[in-house]
């Protein structure tokens, strides 16, 4: 991970994790008690995504598995980064300083996926290996995905905490003030 550059593109062939809000806040709580995970996230990549999902003769299929805005999970990612120790974040529309900070103190990075790609996502996956927590319901259950090839991804925060959506936000900023200027403003 620490290899990668922001604006680095990604594919991902291996295990990822689904977690949303609630299984973000049901691992915390079970780290807390001193619980184990159902699945050690250590090196592994979560994907803030909740798939839609299907049964077909006793196994699951993913139908969609579309990213969903990594930011809801900004409250919680840093400390959910720093206890279990994924390598990789996936989702959309990035995340803020304090996950840039703990992906940079822990070699993580977050792979922007793009948004209304959820078929491209889906196909990917080559197997549902295992589900946890479907008590949340299917969307906030933890999944655990074998993927092939899936991305493409964008490093849009690498692991020494260089960000895209910090350089756009200030980039955005100049431009803004600079159009100020002009229109007297």
């Amino acid at each position: 991970m620490r290899r990668l550059k922001a604006n680095d593109m990604l594919y991902v062939s291996g295990t990822i994790i689904t977690a949303r809000d609630q299984a973000h806040k049901r691992a915390l709580e079970f780290a807390e008690k001193g619980l184990p995970l159902p699945v050690s996230l250590e090196g592994l990549a979560v994907f803030h995504c909740g798939p839609v999902m299907r049964k077909e003769d006793r196994r699951w299929v993913v139908v969609a598995a579309g990213p969903t805005t990594s930011m809801r999970m900004e409250a919680v990612e840093p400390e959910f980064i720093r206890r279990f120790k994924p390598r990789v974040i996936i989702g959309k529309g990035g995340m803020g300083e304090k996950t840039a900070q703990s992906m940079a103190e822990h070699g993580a990075v977050y792979g922007a996926f793009t948004g209304g790609a959820a078929v491209l996502a889906a196909n990917a996956v080559k197997r549902v290996k295992d589900v946890a927590w479907l008590d949340l319901g299917m969307p906030e259950a933890m999944w655990v995905f074998e993927v092939e090839d899936f991305g493409p991804l964008v490093v849009a925060i690498d692991s020494h905490g260089h960000s895209l959506f910090r350089d756009v936000a200030a980039k955005s900023e100049q431009n803004r003030k600079r159009a100020y200027r002009k229109l007297g403003l």
